[in-house]
């Protein structure tokens, strides 16, 4: 820098919003946004989740309106979460051809076809009646290698089911690489994979659980997901394995927590970088604007830029199709 104040004076750039939007250095896109969206087997109507002001658990049509609503607004892609009827020990409902899930993927492939990239939760915990995201050994444990047996079962039901990409959350070892195995066995070599790479065991999870019915029954799943006070070297190592394996994008979850992580992995990788902005995020920002603690849509913007500032390519958001249209 040679010039100094008052030669320098850095708000010249600042005068007039016509200025500040030529200049600004971060910009959000429709398509950059994913709608996470519930479907529950055996309701009539759409049931509001209580701790998620304006988010529901849809129905079948309800799902199809709200894909064609995020089709029409931009939106880049839609992950979907299943909720069914009856749930075992084993989540048989999460890879069975007409579970609620692979009759959501087919729905909302019909609604809006390739406007959207359409996608699948690839895990276990809506599906288990006890809450946890794999198989458990008789101690309680979960028994990660018979996890990956059913993760990879799960995503070719997906694919088949048409979904366009599929999205394993459990965080076991060896997830990519026994879904990719099984997509390529199958005939699916042309889904890719969006890695759950670094996902917390976070407290910002807790009404998400309440919206996927998914709570676990006893413990938590603090011997899986990542330790929030864990070294940043074990959040790169796991996008590195990933990678590895076959992942063709890698996410962090939950986002502002964790900027700093985004930003490592996005210097890291030369993949997409995802990000997920989740339900604890959302309800903070939804109860202190009902409170009028809080400008809401200025505080939607400014989180969601300060994602895509730490390096997100991708993020996912319950406000996808909101912001897609104000944008």
């Amino acid at each position: 820098m040679t010039a100094q104040y008052p030669v320098a004076r850095p708000r010249r750039l600042r005068r007039s919003p016509a200025l500040r939007r030529m200049v600004a250095g971060t910009r959000l896109h429709a398509a950059d946004l994913i709608l996470p969206a519930f479907v529950k087997e055996g309701i009539a109507e759409p049931q509001p989740v209580a701790s998620m002001p304006g988010v529901v658990q849809h129905t079948r049509d309800s799902l199809r309106k709200a894909a064609h609503e995020a089709a029409e607004a931009g939106v880049g892609g839609i992950i979907l979460f299943g909720i069914p009827a009856v749930k075992d020990a084993r989540g048989s409902a999460a890879d069975d051809p007409d579970g609620i899930l692979q009759v959501a993927l087919r729905d909302v492939n019909a609604e809006v076809g390739d406007a959207v990239v359409v996608m699948a939760d690839t895990c276990l915990d809506e599906f288990t009646d006890n809450g946890h995201c794999g198989i458990l050994t008789p101690s309680g444990d979960v028994d990660n290698d018979a996890t990956l047996e059913r993760y990879a079962s799960i995503a070719v039901a997906q694919a088949a089911a048409g979904s366009q990409m599929v999205a394993p959350s459990g965080m076991m070892d060896g997830q990519v690489g026994a879904i990719r195995s099984a997509l390529d066995g199958a005939g699916y070599a042309n889904v890719p994979i969006l890695a759950y790479s670094a996902k917390y065991a976070s407290a910002f999870f807790g009404p998400f659980r309440d919206a996927a019915e998914c709570a676990p029954q006893f413990g938590d799943r603090s011997s899986h997901q990542q330790d929030p006070a864990g070294p940043l070297e074990e959040a790169l190592r796991e996008v590195r394995l990933d990678l590895a394996e076959g992942a063709d994008i890698v996410m962090v979850k939950p986002a502002l927590a964790y900027l700093d992580v985004i930003t490592r992995m996005r210097d890291e990788v030369d993949v997409p970088v995802a990000a997920y902005q989740v339900s604890g995020e959302y309800a903070m920002v939804e109860a202190a604007a009902a409170n009028g603690w809080v400008d809401r849509d200025r505080m939607i913007m400014e989180s969601l830029v300060a994602i895509k500032r730490a390096g997100a390519d991708l993020i996912l958001t319950y406000w996808a199709t909101e912001v897609a249209r104000r944008i």
